[in-house]
């Protein structure tokens, strides 16, 4: 059987490393806020190019943190409106939502599925405050006209980068440097992983910062002194620990991933499956493909031993939770929601479970197709 995501292999590709670092911090006495959480820090903020990375629980809270600090700030107000890809996972919204803001829904582009830049303009209002730019699946979703509509428009750039950590733009500037500030994810199935909850947030912007790294220890600046309404949010020193190890090696695990893709792309033939659009700096957090019969290339696969996931076969606007948009009418983010199914993608498939997967995806049976 070939697991879509086998995070036990995973760890194991640098198991004595992260055995070591894990024992280190429990050593040292220290757990959180210690030197293993200032010292991944740092070296993310290098790897990124900001001047600043605030380590955090999780990534929805990166992205709340962010927006929280922004209302200090005075720059977002409750009820301001912020742009946000229509197809994106629900913490993007939620991230939204929670601090009193209204996102506005925009329908992906079919071709690549990031946020369609041709109607990013068309969904401005006087209310429009920021784009919340999601770099889905592992792809880089800035371009330049994104740039030039936040110029024009002077809009907040946020970006989730929870599925893109070592993604690039064109090569040049990492995804996490290319905003006003940026959320990372390190949940354990990210290409860049913990072994369990965390998060960060990347800023070049010294106020930014301060805030939120405030904010997410109760709101305190120094001992028992609050200056904002604070909330619980930190980076333990055991997953920094773990995350600075891996960290090393993400350019390289990208790299493989990148490796599998193109013969994904190269060799995998059949009229009833469509690989979406990548780019060479993708990092393929996830490999989507889009099948009209997806439930039954799913089963197939699954019979031939292969693992897949879906992502995300409900899209924000049909949940339950936001009855306000039930009724809406996307019909890109709805067929992608009834279309895609992730292959596995990761830096431990071998090369011949890379043809396995490949043979499998193309004897896909054509009748009633």
């Amino acid at each position: 059987m070939i697991d879509y995501l086998p995070l036990k292999k995973i760890t194991a590709q640098h198991g004595e490393e992260i055995q070591q670092a894990v024992g280190d911090v429990v050593k040292s006495g220290w757990y959180l806020r210690g030197e293993a959480t200032a010292r991944f820090e740092k070296n993310f903020t290098r790897f990124v190019g900001t001047r600043h990375c605030i380590g955090v629980a999780n990534g929805l809270d990166a992205l709340m943190l962010i927006t929280r600090a922004y209302i200090y700030k005075g720059l977002l107000h409750k009820g301001d409106e912020v742009i946000v890809p229509a197809n994106t996972f629900i913490a993007s919204i939620l991230a939204l939502t929670h601090v009193g803001l209204k996102p506005v829904l925009v329908e992906p582009d079919i071709n690549t599925l990031q946020i369609d830049d041709r109607l990013i303009e068309q969904a401005i209002t006087p209310k429009t405050r920021a784009l919340l730019l999601v770099h889905l699946y592992g792809q880089c979703a800035y371009t330049e006209k994104i740039e030039d509509i936040c110029i024009r428009h002077n809009l907040l750039l946020i970006e989730d980068c929870a599925q893109a950590h070592g993604c690039q733009w064109h090569p040049g500037p990492f995804v996490g440097s290319l905003g006003h500030a940026a959320a990372f994810s390190f949940y354990p199935g990210k290409n860049l992983g913990a072994l369990g909850d965390g998060g960060a947030v990347t800023t070049n912007d010294d106020e930014v910062a301060a805030i939120v790294r405030s904010l997410g220890n109760y709101g305190s600046t120094r001992k028992y002194v609050f200056d904002y309404l604070g909330q619980n949010s930190r980076l333990d020193d055991i997953q920094a620990a773990v995350l600075d190890v891996k960290l090393k090696y993400l350019d390289a695990d990208n790299q493989r991933r990148r490796d599998i893709a193109r013969r994904y792309r190269k060799e995998i033939h059949h009229p009833d499956i469509v690989i979406p659009g990548g780019q060479e700096d993708h990092v393929y957090h996830i490999f989507p493909v889009l099948c009209s019969r997806r439930d039954e290339l799913q089963q197939h696969l699954h019979e031939q031993g292969i693992g897949t996931l879906i992502h995300y076969p409900i899209p924000p606007h049909k949940q339950i939770c936001y009855p306000e948009w039930n009724d809406l009418s996307l019909p890109i983010t709805e067929r992608i929601s009834r279309e895609e199914l992730s292959l596995p993608c990761n830096q431990t498939l071998t090369d011949s479970e890379v043809e396995q997967v490949i043979n499998a995806v193309n004897s896909f049976s054509l009748k009633n197709s």
